[in-house]
């Protein structure tokens, strides 16, 4: 007689459906309500991303609020995504950014079952932080708030038409509170719910699995647009010339090729390590791009990609590394860079004699600042348009970049370059530097061990110790290798290509049965050790020997 009664004292169910059929309808209806928020957030967003790739005007909300996170993320947080995911942490923080946005909508979902302007104004904050995001960004503008409004829109519009049909369903009408079904009446013993039940169901099972398939393609489409297939056939359809003077093929001795796992000398463009803020990798349209000289500068010059092929152009061999390279890191690669002399194009633009500070700036308003004697004093600096005798690929840079040689690459390796300014260092700071990181960013005396790996198992007797030493702009002279803190052995080099390159090392060991710890270090070409204190990359690049464990059997 109780669960009889409060079967019909809840409205929110057909009377008379009794107690056991009451949580069943009511975890349906939760479920239909959710998946409506869901489907119209998703829906709303996907027709924003069509509008963004129509348009070419704007960006993504989606990589609006992404960006945003990226600049507002504090640096150790930032320090802890990189060592955790490595080049996936935006990958990462995308999914954590789309997780976020499918929570938020299952709620504004199960929000508007109870009331529909509860709803609406959950669309409504969800708009607001993309806008914001959007028009606070790096290049943001006030026009760029309209993809997220739209998305707004299309999300209200569309939770309102499953809104209607779930209220069908439920024999009621939207407002506010739940939906409430109409008593049954002597002449009517079947509620409205029972009666339209089965079509009600099926026609929002047909409009979500419509809205759904829409999402899908609507999306899909969009983002192909952005992603630019026109650009990407340009790229492809780049000649490049050759070099004024090109290097030729390295000799073997400058590696050790015959230790088939050790690290190669070049390191392959799909494998090159990529650290960058940028969430999605900017497909620029080479036709409509153009390079600013800028600032401090008689002369404002813009050169388009033509004009740069167009030039003299210069092969070097550099290598790369990125401040977040732990000890024994992999953020770090070399490759054959070809390109335009910088300080040609600072020359051109008559840059005034009291600049001391170089700017490049990104298509995505990021930005790098190094000395202007990294240009002066004969280094290769470049405006490098091919690596490892291909275009940049876009996810390095394409279809130009900054190449510093000697400088970490926060204040240095600007990729998809648009700008380059002439300033003073006490005018600007650049990206990183009201981050925590240090203004100035020399890269540091290092080594590593690559075979064996590290707690790797190798066999008893003969077998080889080997990896790379760095220290642009000074060289190595010589890698020390230690056994069980035992005394340091000399390793055999590689022969040295340049100053602006890591230089191979391997060591032979009898290794003897056991655990043991291998360590290395080296000397730089002014004969300075290593730094053996480990210290963090932050704020001007990690120090610390390299040390791993083998296992031998």
């Amino acid at each position: 007689m109780t669960s009889a009664t409060n079967a019909v004292a809840d409205p929110t169910y057909p009377a008379g459906s009794g107690a056991r059929s009451a949580p069943s309808a009511n975890q349906s209806s939760r479920w239909r309500w959710a998946l409506s928020g869901l489907l119209s957030g998703g829906f709303g967003l996907a027709v924003a991303e069509l509008f963004v790739g129509a348009t070419n005007r704007f960006t993504s909300p989606i990589l609006s609020v992404g960006d945003k996170a990226i600049d507002l993320v504090p640096v150790p947080l930032k320090n802890f995504a990189i060592r955790t995911f490595g080049t996936h942490d935006k990958q990462a923080l995308l999914l954590g950014i789309f997780s976020a946005i499918a929570v938020f909508a299952l709620v504004v979902g199960l929000a508007g079952r109870r009331s529909l302007p509860f709803a609406v104004a959950g669309f409504a904050i969800f708009g607001a932080v993309g806008a914001a995001a959007a028009v606070t960004g790096r290049t943001g503008k006030a026009s760029d708030a309209v993809p997220s409004i739209l998305a707004v829109v299309v999300a209200i519009a569309t939770f309102l038409v499953l809104a209607r049909v779930l209220a069908q369903r439920l024999g009621g009408s939207p407002g506010a509170g739940p939906f409430r079904e109409s008593p049954k009446s002597p002449e009517s013993p079947t509620s409205p719910a029972e009666q339209g039940g089965t079509g009600s169901r099926r026609q929002f099972l047909v409009l979500a699995g419509g809205v759904a398939v829409a999402t899908g393609g609507i999306g899909s489409f969009g983002r192909w647009l952005q992603n630019s297939a026109g650009a990407i056939a340009k790229r492809v359809a780049v000649v490049l010339p050759n070099a004024k003077k090109p290097l030729s093929a390295l000799p073997k001795t400058v590696g050790v090729s015959e230790l088939t796992t050790a690290t190669p000398f070049f390191t392959p463009n799909k494998s090159f390590y990529r650290i960058d803020t940028a969430l999605v990798v900017p497909k620029v349209d080479v036709d409509s791009w153009t390079l600013k000289m800028k600032g401090m500068v008689g002369v404002n010059r813009t050169y388009t990609y033509e004009d740069l092929l167009a030039r003299d152009l210069v092969e070097r061999d550099i290598t790369l590394t990125c401040v977040s390279n732990e000890v024994g890191g992999i953020l770090m690669g070399t490759a054959r860079w070809l390109g335009v002399p910088l300080r040609e194009l600072l020359e051109e633009s008559e840059m005034d004699p009291k600049a001391t500070q170089i700017v490049g700036r990104s298509v995505d308003g990021w930005t790098s600042g190094f000395p202007v004697s990294a240009v002066t004093d004969g280094r290769d600096t470049l405006v490098a348009v091919a690596m490892n005798g291909e275009p940049l690929p876009f996810e390095h840079g394409f279809p130009a970049r900054l190449i510093v040689p000697g400088l970490y690459g926060y204040v240095s390796a600007t990729k998809w370059l648009k700008e380059i300014e002439a300033t003073t260092m006490e005018a600007f700071d650049a990206y990183w530097v009201p981050r925590g990181y240090a203004k100035q960013a020399p890269i540091k005396l290092a080594s590593r061990i690559d075979v064996p790996r590290g707690l790797s198992t190798v066999p008893a007797g003969r077998t080889a110790i080997a990896g790379v030493a760095w220290a642009q702009r000074h060289g190595i002279s010589k890698v020390e290798v230690s056994i069980d803190n035992g005394p340091w052995q000399q390793a055999e080099l590689a022969d040295e290509v340049s100053l602006d390159t890591w230089r191979q090392w391997r060591f032979a060991w009898d290794a003897p049965t056991g655990r043991h710890d291998v360590a290395v270090r080296a000397y730089d070409g002014k004969g300075r050790l290593q730094a053996e204190k480990r210290v963090a990359p932050l704020p001007n690049g990690a120090t610390g020997w390299h040390s791993i464990i083998v296992l031998v059997s």
